[in-house]
């Protein structure tokens, strides 16, 4: 049908129109044809970046970003409040698998809204029961695709799912911001710090620290002496002490600090959560060695 207001399209619609023309014969080529729109200005950097996106998580596996099942943060379902409010505030997040004896014995999904709410409601000190709040948890395989896991997260209003080996244990879990990150990149939140600000106190003697923080301004702060001779940021130490890029959640002991890793991408680390590690953690580490 003919466009009955051509004069009204928008100018740079028109020429996208016109690019698109050309026919791509497969995805590279389509890619192509966006990267060259994007650098005669008919696409701006982050809107390129969200169509490579969207277009990559069609062969991204959930393999591929979920958490390791060892660097789940779980809550197990016989422990008291009084000893997981600990495990829910350190960490920020906003949901959480409930296991029994071990990792594969998912019994449901806690979230911290809904304990905020049973504790105000509770009024009359009744005994807390963690099983009468216990959402039900979502199984998926690890070889389910991103973009029918987002399909599936949007329908049914879920955010968590755990992820299963063919064997049908736990491999890890997977949320719907793991997803939404592998299309617009990712998400500020309440971690996060201002890029002027590479170090930033939080409680229980905990640092949100930015992977690109120097090293000497890190020795400086933590009165630590890495050598800045190989890397010239705190990120780059750690790659090499990994050995690889690490994934969100993963953590390690260096020289008497305890890194875990809050935020990576495919090819660098982001943001980091440091602390001073205790005396056992240390004779722990040196005895793995």
């Amino acid at each position: 049908m003919n466009d009955p207001h051509p004069t009204t399209r928008p100018h740079w619609l028109r020429r996208f129109n016109k690019w698109l023309k050309n026919q791509p014969e497969d995805k590279d080529e389509l890619l192509q044809l966006l990267r060259q729109a994007q650098r005669n200005d008919l696409l701006t950097q982050d809107a390129l970046q969200i169509m490579e996106g969207a277009m990559q998580v069609t062969e991204t596996h959930v393999r591929d970003v979920m958490i390791p099942r060892a660097q789940m943060i779980v809550i197990n379902a016989a422990d008291r409040p009084e000893v997981f409010l600990d495990v829910i505030v350190q960490s920020g997040h906003s949901r959480f698998p409930v296991v029994g004896e071990n990792r594969d014995d998912v019994q449901g999904i806690l979230l911290a809204k809904d304990l905020l709410h049973c504790y105000a409601q509770n009024t009359k000190g009744q005994q807390f029961s963690l099983r009468d709040w216990l959402r039900p948890p979502v199984f998926i395989p690890e070889s389910k695709r991103l973009h029918i896991l987002l399909r599936e997260f949007r329908t049914s209003r879920n955010h968590m799912a755990i992820v299963v080996d063919e064997y049908s244990g736990v491999a890890g879990l997977v949320t719907i911001e793991d997803v939404i990150e592998e299309i617009i990149g990712d998400i500020d939140d309440e971690h996060d710090i201002d890029d002027a600000v590479y170090i930033k106190p939080r409680d229980e003697g905990y640092y949100t620290v930015s992977a690109l923080t120097p090293i000497d301004e890190f020795n400086e702060h933590f009165k630590t002496n890495f050598s800045d001779e190989d890397f010239d940021t705190i990120g780059g130490l750690l790659l090499k002490a990994f050995g690889r890029v690490p994934k969100r959640g993963e953590a390690l002991l260096l020289s008497g600090f305890h890194f875990k890793v809050l935020r990576a991408a495919k090819r660098r680390i982001h943001l980091l959560r440091v602390r001073e590690a205790g005396a056992e953690e240390i004779e722990d580490d040196k005895q793995d060695d």
